[in-house]
């Protein structure tokens, strides 16, 4: 699990493509190097990826077929930098809002406004994933934890509004008309929609067989 809290920008330096195997070599500061450990989890741009290999300056993981399928992972060139999370330690502030790594897609850039100090963002998503999506929910893209600012259910899109400090640790203020990102629902609103969704079906179902 994490924290949405991303904690640097890392750069690509290596990719090794096999069939349906993707392997990402990933410069990362040693601050984050420090402690790892082989079959670590690491959030990578918003995907939970495991450590097969690491040195005092870089991690190295393998992406599979799937994974690169339904994520951004498999256009990554060399010099592209990814939003890189440790996973959390038990009883570490959350200071985002937890997040699997378990993404569900991706999400399109369809509008950029950059007031002053602040950039507003709209992403375009699979219609059937914007009932899980609400004003001022929370949403994980590339991995960083945002609030919702705004909903647009009919054209299936939402605006988040990133802060000086997110810009500068992250990759988002790189991101420009037509990107992609990786985006991960919150999981406790998920449950709740598909709960209710069911317990109105089986209502519905009763009421039809009475």
């Amino acid at each position: 699990m994490y924290t949405g809290i991303v904690q640097s920008a890392c750069t690509v330096t290596h990719i090794k493509s096999q069939p349906g195997l993707k392997t990402l070599t990933i410069a990362m500061p040693p601050a984050l190097l420090q402690g790892l450990e082989l079959g670590a989890s690491v959030g990578v741009d918003g995907v939970c990826l495991t450590v097969t290999a690491f040195d005092d300056s870089e991690a190295r993981f393998d992406v599979m077929q799937e994974t690169l399928r339904v994520t951004t992972l498999g256009g990554l060139t060399v010099g592209d930098s990814v939003n890189i999370e440790r996973s959390a330690k038990q009883g570490v502030e959350i200071g985002g809002h937890l997040v699997s790594g378990h993404v569900d897609g991706v999400a399109k850039i369809i509008a950029i406004d950059e007031p002053e100090n602040n950039r507003f963002v709209t992403y375009h998503v699979p219609p059937e994933k914007m009932k899980y999506i609400f004003h001022k929910g929370f949403v994980a893209l590339n991995g960083c934890s945002l609030t919702v600012a705004e909903v647009d259910k009919p054209a299936s899109s939402f605006k988040v509004c990133f802060i000086p400090e997110t810009l500068r640790v992250t990759t988002h203020g790189d991101k420009a008309l037509g990107d992609q990102v990786n985006f991960e629902i919150d999981r406790q609103t998920q449950t709740i929609v598909d709960t209710v969704e069911q317990f109105l079906e089986g209502n519905n179902a009763l009421i039809q067989q009475g």
